[in-house]
């Protein structure tokens, strides 16, 4: 399956030609964005927390602390809600009304599972930590087993999503044309600064960190 089937749930509703139901447009979006949206329903209320994400195929894994209430209602089948949003530009119109943003967005919803089994949960740790910083897997410490049983992960299987997208340029009104003010797109990327070594580190950064880049612009 190429593309989430529409559904009451994953349909987007405003601006719908803005739609994209392609996994790999959701998954390109996804893959992107450094931190993604957790969203749950627990006895107490909704729960909303940022999280660092990695995906395989269509299975998302999340890691914690086990006393982590989140990861406790995942693991446990829980259904949970996942947005990732992407910022490429404001979009500054000749009129306050036509100011917007540039955007990519996706949301993806499924059930969670724990993940238990050592080879999977170092398989995990690793997918998420190559979504970080890729390539850094092969160079650290790998996690020991005190570490491991210290750390909570669980799999979320996505069952559906869509994803929204705005680019282009401004829409002005054709009577704001004469309106005596700049308007345009501005572009943004986020990008990686100066490397600063840790204290006593005397080796020079690898390319993994000199040559990190995000997102399609990467390439």
């Amino acid at each position: 399956m190429t593309a989430f089937p529409q559904t009451p749930r994953n349909r987007v509703r405003r601006i719908p030609e803005r739609a994209r139901y392609e996994k790999n447009e959701i998954y390109t979006i996804l893959d992107e964005a450094l931190v993604c949206h957790v969203g749950i329903v627990t006895e107490e209320g909704p729960l909303v927390l940022p999280m660092l994400p990695g995906r395989l195929e269509d299975t998302l894994y999340l890691h914690g602390a086990p006393a982590s209430r989140l990861l406790k209602h995942i693991s446990q089948g829980g259904e949970v809600c996942i947005t990732a949003t992407l910022v490429d530009g404001l979009v500054l119109a000749r009129s306050i009304f036509h100011h917007s943003v540039n955007y990519r967005s996706a949301v993806l919803f499924g059930k969670g599972r724990p993940v238990e089994k050592e080879d999977e949960k170092l398989r995990a740790l690793e997918v998420i930590s190559e979504h970080v910083c890729p390539g850094r897997w092969d160079e650290a410490r790998r996690p020991s087993p005190r570490e491991l049983a210290a750390t909570a992960v669980v799999a979320v299987e996505i069952e559906s999503a869509s994803a929204k997208v705005r680019s282009g340029p401004v829409n002005d009104d054709p009577a704001d044309a004469a309106w005596p003010v700049w308007a345009g797109v501005l572009p943004l990327e986020l990008h990686a600064g100066e490397p600063l070594p840790s204290e006593g580190v005397n080796l020079p950064p690898p390319p993994t960190v000199t040559s990190y880049r995000r997102g399609k612009r990467a390439g």
